[in-house]
């Protein structure tokens, strides 16, 4: 069983504003839930082979991760690959859309045997976490002057 959520949310600014936010490891803590601190090992946007270690808190545990950006098109999309609390792909897709920006979040993974009967509460807490991440961005991105 497996972990595939898709949430999206659209915001009223253009796509390039919105990629130059959520796309800086430098604003996580403003608009990702759960994270104590984002230290990644360069400054500036994320980029292919870039790393980032994060400490957070997931279903009442704080733990520290780390995620390799696997892939980026500039403006529009930057794909991660994390490794706990268990191994998934998070790939943030922009798109233009009528009125601004179209954000989508898509994250898969497999929990394993130690997750594995969890895996549909899993399912849903990762979705309603992604989903309250994209309301604290559109607020960060729609709400500054």
């Amino acid at each position: 069983m497996s972990v595939d959520v898709r949430p999206v949310t659209l915001i009223r600014r253009p796509r390039a504003e919105v990629a130059a936010f959520m796309f800086d490891p430098a604003n996580d803590l403003r608009w990702t839930g759960g994270i104590r601190s984002s230290r990644p090992d360069r400054p500036g946007p994320l980029t292919t082979g870039m790393t980032v270690e994060r400490t957070a808190r997931f279903l009442g545990r704080d733990f520290t991760y780390g995620y390799v950006v696997t892939a980026h098109e500039p403006g529009r999309m930057v794909e991660l690959d994390v490794e706990r609390p268990f191994p998934m792909r998070i790939r943030y897709e922009l798109a233009d859309a009528e009125g601004g920006t179209e954000v989508a979040i898509d994250a898969s993974g497999s929990p394993g045997r130690f997750f594995g009967l969890l895996t549909p509460l899993l399912r849903k807490q990762v979705h309603r976490a992604i989903s309250a991440d994209l309301r604290r961005l559109r607020s960060c991105l729609e709400e500054s002057p």
